[in-house]
């Protein structure tokens, strides 16, 4: 098994032998099977019933990201044709941690995916179909024949157009039955926060901090308490520039601060963003709003398209980049407005060596070293730990993590150790701290001694009226020798670790 990360090439839905010609005439095996939970609907569908409409079914695990950037294009199908076309999601994991139905269940709260969802943990039904890749969406026609399968991303203009004539043409042969699906869509978690991603200090006096509030398309501005100061986007989904109540964002994830401005990775407007802390005008730096291809030399930023920017990192007049989507590391010059690539060429992998020739999986996560002449990377689908030595022939080096398969909750030496899907990394110090989202824990990189180890041994006392664990978190900060603060992105609030007490407690939510 394998991930595709280039974008598939859609002709037409009729002619889907891109994938074998043994799909001809070939039935749908059977997806209602028993044992597999469902959502978004009451009751197993079985794919019988789906007979006189075109059925996409989406062969997706939550942490790919190149799954998540083909749901606004499913999004438009299912807008378009709403009784027409029945798109089926088939969660079929990679991790661990994605087998948990709690798990899925928040992946698709965070998501706003409004299709049903089968979850499928052993991968049943991804066997059935002879599927080999993340994702790939198998196309079923109106009288229950696989039609074929499409690997990777395809061309959402491309995807539509195809479907469109395939609609035509079924209707012409008189084989179109349109029918509602009877949906139950769960509502979304009532708090300050949804689904939060990274948190980052502003610098200055007094303390204050800036958190992606990402299920709400917002970012906000805290005190050293957790007080709210400020509030920037108006929540709806958009790309809007202007003033803090009107602009819009889309499921930002990432940031970094100077003193005056707020950098935000808005992540699946492919775009990023200032916000001027004093006016709070919101303006974008780079990005077309379309998903980009591989970074390359220095381009305009405002021609110059990204894919899914995840998290950020600012020194002096350079903002570094996470651009997840096409598992690289980029860089925007804010005097020329340019953007480059700094890391990675765009392949999925984990090679290390000179940056520019070197491969990632996923960059979610950064943190710029104290002396400022290190990037390091939560490089989270080989689940590892990267760093980037920032001169003028920039090298990278795996710290923790061996292959894109290879992933758990192992400490010990840097060459045994293993992660689960991080995607927060922090300095403390002579250490790094990790945001092990998968594993749903704070682990520690001692980088003198080349060890692993949960964080402070693990054991921390509760304060809470209630005490829940951790729950998959995203964003973590070192705060000085003895405060630590972690996005418990699952319980959508942020905890206070305190080490000399050994305790934490719910720092905001």
């Amino acid at each position: 098994m394998k991930k595709v990360t280039a974008l598939g090439v859609l002709v037409s839905v009729i002619t889907l032998a891109i994938a074998t010609r043994s799909y001809a005439q070939m039935d749908a095996p059977e997806i209602a099977r028993p044992g597999l939970e469902w959502f978004n609907v009451d009751k197993p569908i079985p794919i019988a019933s789906l007979r006189g409409r075109i059925v996409i079914l989406d062969f997706w695990t939550e942490g790919c990201i190149n799954c998540i950037q083909i749901i606004p294009t499913l999004r438009r199908v299912e807008q378009k044709w709403p009784d027409k076309v029945v798109v089926i999601g088939v969660h079929s994991p990679k991790f661990a941690n994605e087998k948990r139905a709690a798990s899925v269940r928040d992946a698709i709260a965070r998501y706003d995916i409004r299709h049903p969802i089968i979850h499928d943990p052993e991968m049943t039904i991804w066997r059935a179909y002879g599927v080999q890749a993340w994702p790939t969406l198998v196309v079923i026609g109106a009288d229950g024949k696989v039609l074929g399968m499409i690997p990777g991303e395809p061309d959402p203009d491309r995807m539509i157009a195809a479907i469109d004539n395939a609609l035509a043409q079924t209707e012409k042969a008189g084989a179109l039955k349109p029918a509602h699906l009877d949906l139950a869509i769960k509502p979304e978690p009532k708090g300050r926060f949804l689904f939060p991603g990274k948190l980052k200090p502003v610098p200055g006096s007094p303390q204050r901090w800036a958190l992606a509030d990402g299920g709400h398309n917002q970012i906000v501005l805290l005190d050293d308490s957790g007080k709210e100061l400020a509030r920037y986007g108006s929540g709806e989904v958009g790309a809007d520039d202007g003033a803090k109540g009107a602009a819009r964002f889309h499921h930002p994830q990432g940031l970094a601060a100077s003193h005056d401005a707020i950098y935000v990775a808005d992540t699946e407007n492919n775009r990023l963003r200032k916000i001027d802390i004093a006016s709070g005008a919101v303006t974008t730096l780079a990005g077309t709003g379309a998903r980009g291809m591989q970074l390359g030399k220095a381009s305009p930023g405002s021609t110059t398209a990204l894919a899914s920017p995840w998290d950020l990192a600012l020194k002096g007049d350079q903002l570094f980049f996470a651009n997840a989507g096409t598992h690289q590391i980029g860089v925007l010059d804010l005097k020329s407005n340019t953007v480059a690539a700094l890391a990675g060429t765009g392949e999925e992998g984990i090679r290390d060596g000179r940056a520019s020739t070197a491969s990632m999986a996923q960059p979610s996560g950064l943190a710029l070293s104290s002396d400022g002449n290190t990037l390091y990377v939560a490089d989270s689908e080989s689940s590892s730990i990267r760093a980037i030595t920032l001169s003028d022939d920039p090298q990278i080096m795996t710290l923790v993590g061996k292959g894109l398969f290879d992933f758990g909750w192992i400490n010990g030496d840097f060459h045994s150790a293993r992660l689960q899907h991080p995607l927060g990394v922090a300095i403390d110090g002579d250490n790094l701290l990790v945001a092990d989202t998968y594993n749903s824990a704070i682990r520690e990189l001692e980088l003198k001694q080349h060890q692993v180890a949960d964080f402070d041994g693990g054991k921390y006392t509760c304060h809470d009226p209630v005490c829940v664990p951790a729950r998959e978190p995203a964003g973590i900060v070192a705060d000085g020798a003895d405060r630590v603060l972690l996005v418990d992105t699952g319980n959508h609030r942020i905890d206070e670790y305190i080490p000399s007490a050994k305790s934490y407690h719910t720092w905001a939510r």
